[in-house]
């Protein structure tokens, strides 16, 4: 995919987050409110804290697809898993806050939800889902951290929607047949989204964290390397081959061994043959070619 193109789908993907996460904190919100649940305002918290998410995203893109600089040789690509990164800090954040919220209503008297926070809980779900299948399956078309984490903190909405869901049914069952234990449902149903939310945080928090601190691809995950390699025909073996992961792409540092009594020239030759058929490669974005004098032994 051109690279413009990605990044385009990439920040219409952070944007139609920001937006749905602007609308859903505003609805829920008002209406965990006058519906009077806590597990709803604390859903409505969250989508507001995603949207903060969703700017360090968009704004993590705009300086991942800065081309290379002085400062910069290998690029920008670490821009979307810090992106990523803060998101994870701010989903933690939440969570504690909300965590800390909810487990205070237990010591308090409480009183039950009414059917407004249901609705709300019920459009929340509706739109989030949309919102993860869309935002994951853009995320892995374009291979991009910070939109992955985006769309799977929209489905950590899904199942804390659903949470607060389960939780103001059961405590308007129990206001509807004078069952007072069960009005705390609502509280705990808030307890555990914020549990489900700092899950998610630290999840997508270590694998960003991960990324940032070049990783290097696994044996199996340089196959297509190595037999793209294998196909110019003066090389004789390669001796060494690191494939670092750098945001979205990858860049390949790489000795390989040729005929020994061949002039510089010929080697370079080689060596510029084997960049060229690595940067064919989709996430191929930079190669570092060593050459050594072939030995048997």
């Amino acid at each position: 995919m051109e690279t413009n193109e990605r990044f385009r789908q990439a920040e219409r993907a952070a944007v139609v987050g920001a937006i749905g996460n602007v609308v859903l904190a505003i609805v829920k919100g008002i209406l965990g409110v006058m519906g009077n649940s806590r597990a709803l305002v604390a859903d409505a918290a969250n989508s507001a804290s995603d949207v903060l998410g969703s700017i360090a995203v968009f704004v993590g893109l705009r300086a991942a697809k800065q081309p290379p600089d002085k400062e910069h040789p290998y690029g920008h690509g670490k821009a979307e898993s810090i992106a990523a990164i803060i998101v994870a800090v701010l989903l933690f954040i939440v969570g504690v806050e909300m965590g800390k919220g909810s487990i205070e209503a237990f010591f308090h008297p409480i009183s039950a939800p009414n059917m407004l926070a249901v609705y709300g809980a019920l459009i929340s779900i509706l739109i989030k889902e949309m919102l993860f299948r869309y935002t994951f399956r853009i995320g892995k078309k374009v291979k991009s951290d910070a939109i992955i984490v985006s769309a799977y903190d929209h489905r950590t909405d899904v199942f804390s929607s659903l949470a607060a869901l389960i939780g103001i049914g059961s405590a308007l069952v129990g206001e509807r047949f004078n069952v007072p234990w069960l009005k705390y449902a609502d509280p705990l149903a808030g307890v555990l989204v914020c549990l489900l939310i700092l899950k998610m945080a630290w999840t997508v928090g270590s694998e960003s964290i991960v990324n940032t601190m070049d990783r290097v691809l696994q044996e199996d995950e340089t196959e297509e390397l190595r037999k793209t390699v294998e196909t110019v025909p003066d090389v004789k073996r390669i001796n060494e081959l690191f494939a670092r992961e750098h945001g979205h792409y990858v860049i390949v540092d790489i000795k390989i061994a040729v005929d020994p009594f061949i002039t510089v020239e010929e080697g370079h030759r080689v060596g510029k043959k084997v960049k060229e058929q690595l940067l064919k490669l989709n996430n191929v974005y930079n190669v570092f070619v060593h050459i050594n004098p072939y030995a048997p032994e």
